[in-house]
């Protein structure tokens, strides 16, 4: 039996009306800063309690999260979630799954405001509040910056700029206050320009590259196999290539070209997408090495003119 101690009541209180009405136990009673006190144990084995970790997977699901976004927003890895919500496979075949620590529950009541009561089995009642209606994809981008004559610029999103383009991408005075520059041969709808961060795109792109997309007037639009930036809540900016599953499972897969296994493959619903940017053209510091073929055939045109510098020394 799981209880709960409090130490509160005051014997003028009906003691026995509040202990036959509550599913609260007494125990004993102390005396408290000269005033009577009863202890008091709350019985949480009365109603059959929900395993912790279906509450976590109902939570996530509530959520419109994949395990992978939602372990991101608490800080966690997506293993640490996975283990607790699927569970590590046995020898046996069986899976084992993980309790999750006090640290990991606080994490989930604070960052999703979900009701404690509802994660210790005492109320059927998720969250504190009811939470906002996530916004449907837009065929347009929300701000779009222009110049003097009328002409659509490109706004350059840095790495340092990545947090508030998540909170300011449909904020005409936050757009302003990034830089923007016009291409006149990319004028065929609306782009915008990404500094890319990190190194899970590595053989395609490098940290710090900048990488141009085109905005995606619709998510069914999205090509399998294509590079996109892929703006979410959860994940914030992301630089993908991606297979497209919105038809038949409302979702995304994306996938990194690095393949030193850090960087596993992951889905995002479609209602999580805030916007999307096909990636057109890229600009990058890094001059790539020349492939063996290319060494190959610089060989032998090297030889080749050796040869006819011979012959014709001989001639």
């Amino acid at each position: 039996m799981i209880i709960f101690c409090i130490l509160a009541l005051k014997y003028s209180t009906n003691i026995q009306h509040f202990t036959e009405t509550t599913n609260i136990i007494r125990i004993n009673s102390v005396k408290c800063l000269n005033h009577n006190h009863a202890v008091f144990f709350f019985r949480t084995d009365i109603h059959p309690m929900v395993a912790i970790d279906q509450k976590i997977r109902d939570i996530i699901e509530f959520l419109g999260l994949n395990n992978h976004s939602f372990a991101k927003q608490i800080g966690v890895t997506s293993t640490t979630i996975d283990s607790i919500t699927t569970g590590r496979l046995q020898s046996d075949g069986s899976r084992k799954r993980t309790k999750p620590g006090y640290d990991l529950l606080e994490r989930i009541i604070s960052e999703f405001d979900i009701d404690p009561e509802y994660l210790f089995g005492r109320s059927t009642t998720m969250t504190r509040q009811a939470l906002p209606k996530a916004p449907t994809y837009g065929g347009i981008p929300q701000v779009v910056a222009v110049n003097q004559e009328g002409h659509e610029n490109i706004v350059y999103v840095p790495s340092k700029a990545r947090a508030g383009y998540l909170d300011g991408y449909g904020d005409m005075e936050y757009i302003e206050t990034l830089p923007s520059f016009h291409m006149p041969h990319l004028t065929n709808g609306t782009f915008r320009c990404f500094e890319v961060q990190g190194n899970s795109m590595v053989r395609t792109f490098f940290d710090g590259d900048l990488v141009f997309g085109k905005y995606v007037e619709a998510l069914s639009d999205i090509k399998d196999g294509r590079v996109y930036v892929i703006v979410s809540k959860n994940d914030g900016i992301v630089l993908k290539r991606v297979i497209n599953r919105i038809e038949e499972r409302g979702k995304l897969i994306l996938k990194s070209d690095n393949k030193n296994g850090h960087y596993p493959t992951y889905t995002i619903n479609s209602d999580e997408i805030m916007e999307a940017w096909y990636v057109t053209m890229f600009a990058s510091k890094q001059m790539p090495e020349p492939v063996d073929v290319y060494d190959r055939l610089h060989d032998l045109e090297t030889k080749i003119v050796s040869l006819e510098e011979a012959l014709q020394q001989k001639s």
